[in-house]
C-alpha cells in the first residue's frame, strides 16, 4: 500500500535518535512494552511529529490503523479537522505544524488502546489494519457488503454450532429439533438479522433476536450501536423478548454502548464470535445452545 512505501521513504531521510525522543514523549510506556515484544517498531504504529513533517500525507495511514473514515475523523467535534489537508496534499502548513504534538498525542492515546486490544499483535495485524479499513471511505454500498457478510459469516457459526440437530434447512432458516422434541427454527433474515423461534403445537414462540454488525472502525461503532437498537426496537414489537448485539467491541467502553442500544440484553465481539474462541464466543454458544435447547458439545 502507499502509505507502507511512504513510510519507510519519510523514516529513511529522519534520525533515528530524532524518532526515538519523540517515541518517549508521545507513545505509552505499555504500549511501547508491546510493540517491542512483537518486534515491531513504534513508528509503524505511533505518529510522531518528525515523521508527520516529513511526509505530512501519513496522517492517512495513522486515520487508517484507527479504522476511521475521513467523514468521521475530520468532522469539527474532532478537531481534526485541521489536518485534512495533509492527507490529500501532502503538504504542511505553518499553521498545521503548531498542532502536531497535540495531534500526536490525541492519536497515541487511541492507538494504545487498539494495541492493548488485540491479543498478541503481529506484523501482518499492523499491515493489514489500514488494508481492511481502506475502503471505510467508501462506505455505502461497501458498508452494505460487509454487514451482508458479517451476518452470513455468524449464520454459519450457528449452523456449526447446531450440527447433529439440524433436520432440514429452506432457504436462509435452519430447522432444529431440541431435547424437548420441539422444532426451532433459526433464520437469516432483515431486522432482525437472526432470529431465533420455537414452535410449540400450531403456534411459534419469538425468542431471540440478533443483530450483527460487521464494521470495524472505531469512529463510528456507536452508530452501529444506534442501529442495532432501531432493529431491536421493530424485533420487540413483532414480540421478541430478548435482544442481542454482535459487534467489534474491542476498544470501547461497552456503557456507552449500552446507551446507544438499551434493548440490547447481551453483548458479543464479532471477531471472537467468528474466530470460535474467547470468553465472548465462549458465552454466545453458551447461550445460544441454552436458547435453541440442545447440549453444548465440547
Amino acid at each position: 500500500m502507499v502509505f507502507g512505501r511512504s513510510l519507510f521513504e519519510a523514516l529513511g531521510q529522519i534520525p533515528q535518535k530524532t524518532v526515538k525522543e519523540q517515541i518517549g514523549k508521545y507513545v505509552p510506556e505499555a504500549a511501547q512494552k508491546i510493540l517491542a515484544a512483537a518486534g515491531l517498531r513504534d513508528e509503524f504504529v505511533f505518529p510522531v511529529p518528525a515523521v508527520l513533517e516529513q511526509k505530512p500525507s501519513l496522517v492517512g495511514y495513522y486515520r487508517l490503523l484507527l479504522g476511521a473514515p475521513q467523514k468521521g475523523f475530520y468532522k469539527g467535534a474532532t478537531g481534526m479537522g485541521r489536518f485534512k489537508s495533509m492527507e490529500e496534499s501532502d503538504v504542511i502548513r505553518e499553521g498545521q505544524r503548531m498542532y502536531l504534538p497535540e495531534f500526536c498525542s490525541a492519536m497515541a492515546r487511541s492507538l494504545a488502546g487498539l494495541v492493548t486490544q488485540i491479543p498478541k499483535i503481529s506484523e501482518r495485524d499492523v499491515r493489514e489494519l489500514p488494508l481492511l479499513t481502506y475502503g471505510s471511505q467508501l462506505q455505502g454500498s461497501n458498508n452494505t457488503r460487509i454487514g451482508e457478510k458479517a451476518m452470513r459469516d455468524v449464520f454459519l457459526v450457528i449452523t456449526e454450532t447446531v450440527r447433529g440437530f439440524e433436520v432440514g434447512r429452506t432457504g436462509n432458516t435452519l430447522k432444529v429439533r431440541n431435547s424437548a422434541g420441539r422444532t426451532v427454527l433459526v433464520s437469516l433474515s432483515r431486522d432482525p438479522d437472526v432470529s431465533i423461534q420455537e414452535t410449540i403445537a400450531e403456534d411459534i414462540h419469538r425468542k431471540v433476536a440478533i443483530e450483527v454488525k460487521g464494521g470495524t472502525d472505531l469512529s463510528n461503532a456507536h452508530n452501529r450501536a444506534g442501529e442495532a437498537e432501531k432493529s431491536h426496537q421493530k424485533a420487540r414489537n413483532l414480540g421478541f423478548p430478548e435482544f442481542w448485539t454482535v459487534i467489534f467491541k474491542r476498544g470501547l467502553d461497552l456503557r456507552k454502548l449500552q446507551r446507544e442500544s438499551p434493548t440490547t440484553n447481551h453483548w458479543f465481539d464479532i471477531t471472537e464470535v467468528l474466530a470460535r474462541e474467547g470468553k465472548d464466543w465462549e458465552d454466545f454458544r453458551q447461550r445460544l445452545a441454552g436458547t435453541i435447547g440442545i447440549p453444548l458439545r465440547s
